[in-house]
């Protein structure tokens, strides 16, 4: 029920390469004006599964948290959380049911609308969730830029690190290779403080994604990062000569590593990381 409220593997480099858009001219998106880097507390769950109603409730206190500071005119740093999710659907807030190939009172996971854009998307095991909790007006105050920017940050983790030549489709939300969509954007934005963020398919399990219509594309397909490169490996005739395939747990370090640098160096910010412990995490009152 929906409850409410050209393939190789490379290690990541010292340097990052914007993958320009498929646009003739190419749109150049300009990240932040390079002036001093502002400092991010990032906390790191990335090898958890953390139930969603926990991280969206976690989300909105942050927030709160910083509109009181705004208010009190004093200094809101951005926060990052990065974490995965235990199997979950979740729908924007005017999604609509008919992209639910299932009945809603029977369904094989739980179910959140939320306050989000976008229609219904998946989140399970295997895909890095990056939740960005950011004041733009240290950046820009921009909706669209900030949709971009976040799209940017995925093309150059695939192209820096994973050698994958991703792009936007015009007029979609998303980052694409070919016809799959390897990351999915929804977000919201209150008082120029953003919530809700970008989910990168590195080793998921794409079954559930048939049991819905991923983001209400009926006729695109959903792809992952360990898909393409297996891909790459099967039909290359130098397989021999390839580096051996990292498995599912290195896979995810790999992307995650890549997802905080390009984060990082796209929104000029100094990432000053803040482990949380799982044990820890269910203590606070999230």
């Amino acid at each position: 029920m929906i409850l409410a409220t050209n393939l190789c593997f490379r290690t990541i480099p010292t340097t990052c390469t914007t993958v320009k858009q498929q646009k003739d001219p190419p749109h150049q998106l300009n990240p932040v004006i390079p002036t001093k880097t502002k400092a991010c507390e990032c906390f790191d769950l990335h090898k958890e599964l953390i139930p969603y109603e926990k991280a969206w409730s976690w989300q909105k206190q942050i927030v709160k948290q910083k509109k009181s500071l705004l208010q009190e005119h004093e200094d809101c740093p951005d926060t990052l959380i990065v974490l995965q999710h235990n199997p979950v659907y979740t729908m924007g807030t005017g999604s609509s049911e008919n992209y639910l190939n299932f009945d809603v009172k029977e369904a094989p996971f739980d179910v959140y609308r939320t306050e989000r854009g976008g229609e219904v998307t998946y989140h399970g095991p295997g895909q890095l969730v990056m939740y960005p909790i950011i004041n733009l007006r240290n950046h820009k105050m921009d909706l669209h830029w900030y949709l971009r920017t976040l799209e940017e940050v995925v093309i150059r983790v695939l192209s820096s690190t994973f050698s994958i030549k991703a792009s936007r489709i015009e007029g979609l939300t998303g980052v694409w290779v070919g016809n799959q969509k390897l990351a999915a954007i929804g977000v919201r934005v209150s008082k120029w403080i953003t919530y809700h963020g970008l989910a990168l398919n590195v080793t998921t399990d794409l079954t559930p994604f048939s049991w819905i219509v991923p983001c209400g594309l009926r006729h695109r397909q959903v792809g992952s990062i360990k898909g393409l490169l297996q891909e790459f490996q099967s039909s290359t005739q130098y397989a021999e000569a390839v580096k051996p395939f990292p498995d599912d747990y290195q896979l995810i370090d790999i992307s995650y590593k890549s997802l905080i640098k390009e984060f990082s160096e796209v929104f000029n910010l100094e990432i000053h990381q803040k482990a949380i412990t799982v044990p820890e995490f269910w203590r606070e009152d999230h």
